[in-house]
């Protein structure tokens, strides 16, 4: 059993999966923890996740697991080392619940849903002491650095031996996390990067025949690609999504950071849809070489490159009537079909956001320079990942990593 150190106090701001975290490591070390959420319930957005199933890791080898977090998968490393997708998965099965690991190497709970998990481990921390206040704001410091917390139309003044702040990103505001915090941290003269949609979807004025019959369906089994300003290729194969606005879908949060950063810079981005990703260019050129004379090109197009549908209508919609008189060229158009943006969908809507506190304002445990034995955790770090778990697994890892190092300084 580890020592008790019931003596050392703990206050975490944010009821996610990363205050929860930090809840659950500080308890195992018997420090007595408070945690103060602003909803009335703690792991909304952990619970919303869940309606996908609750993709919590990735089964994906550990170097190129890490280098999906891009330029902080250094800053990242020593944390996601310390606990790791395997340790997720086994920390969960502690909790009595089974996980399995998908075709695409995704990991789930068998039971593909978040509410059984949360309650057991709610049900845990509690146990263990940690006592959790709902519907308690952070409006942030007094002039003697004490926490202001509104509860009803009360504001209490609180301080700790050690204050962990894990209250997430941009997006989703109804669920709690609307990054308002920010403003509080600027203020301290804390560095911090604005917010900016990530996993999101992008605005695309669709045709009127793709608005009334495709619109909802999934383009099955496509991949998409962008170069970025460096010249590096970016590419997600899976299956999109044609929306009343535009598009979504896997492939493009994939790639969601790159057609972001080209709109920012250059007010467009263009992205390649490879449409037929199982068969070469070679390939599709033999198919059309064996049409008949007769063959109109909707037929070619049909018959002969397997396009139907969305896949057609989406081919139809992006190139123009000399492009589609073009028979040799269709393959071509088939492997590397563009199509241009020129925004991207509300911040409120995106799966994550990248910005937030930055890592200049942190030790390499994740105190804050300015404001010690004070940590940040989570989303709420300018980080940005995929979705496919990475995102999950880096909110309980800083948690993990942050909160023993913070045990480790108290009791040194």
């Amino acid at each position: 059993m580890p020592a008790s150190h019931s003596h050392i106090t703990a206050i975490i701001i944010g009821g996610g999966p990363a205050g929860l975290m930090v809840a659950e490591q500080l308890s195992n070390a018997g420090v007595a923890v408070d945690l103060y959420d602003a909803m009335p319930t703690v792991g909304r957005k952990f619970l919303r996740a869940g309606i996908g199933g609750l993709n919590l890791t990735h089964n994906e080898n550990w170097p190129d697991f890490v280098a999906r977090y891009g330029d902080k998968a250094a800053l990242l490393k020593p944390a996601l080392d310390s606990f790791s997708s395997d340790d997720l998965r086994k920390w969960v099965a502690e909790l009595g619940v089974d996980t399995f690991v998908g075709s695409s190497g995704r990991v789930f709970p068998v039971e593909k849903k978040a509410a059984p998990l949360l309650r057991r481990w709610l049900s845990r921390l509690r146990d263990k002491g940690v006592r959790i206040h709902s519907r308690h704001r952070w409006l942030g410091w007094n002039n003697v650095g004490e926490l202001q917390v509104q509860r009803s139309d009360k504001i209490l003044s609180l301080s700790a031996d050690m204050v962990f702040f894990a209250l997430g990103g941009g997006s989703w505001s109804a669920l709690g996390s609307d990054g308002q915090w920010l403003t509080h941290f600027e203020n301290r003269g804390v560095a911090c990067q604005q917010f900016r949609p990530s996993n999101c979807g992008f605005n695309y004025p669709w045709q009127a025949d793709i608005q009334t019959q495709y619109l909802g369906s999934p383009l099955k089994s496509i991949a998409v690609s962008i170069c970025d300003d460096d010249g590096a290729v970016w590419r997600q194969r899976g299956d999109a999504l044609i929306s009343s606005y535009g598009i979504e879908g896997g492939p493009i949060y994939g790639i969601s950071a790159p057609m972001r950063d080209a709109i920012e810079r250059h007010g467009q981005c263009t992205i390649y849809w490879d449409l037929d990703p199982d068969r070469s260019l070679e390939k599709l050129q033999q198919a059309i070489a064996k049409r008949r004379s007769k063959d109109s090109i909707a037929n070619v197009l049909r018959k002969q490159c397997g396009l139907n549908g969305n896949k057609l209508a989406l081919f139809k919609a992006l190139t123009s009537k000399v492009q589609m008189a073009d028979i040799g060229g269709i393959p071509s158009l088939i492997k590397s079909l563009p199509q241009t943006f020129v925004s991207v969908r509300d911040i409120d809507e995106a799966i994550s956001t990248d910005g937030g506190i930055c890592f200049t304002a942190l030790d390499d445990k994740l105190m804050l320079k300015q404001i010690p034995n004070t940590y940040c955790v989570g989303e709420m770090l300018d980080w940005e990942a995929p979705t496919g778990g990475y995102l999950l697994t880096a909110c309980f890892a800083t948690a993990a990593w942050a909160a023993k190092a913070a045990v480790a300084r108290k009791t040194d």
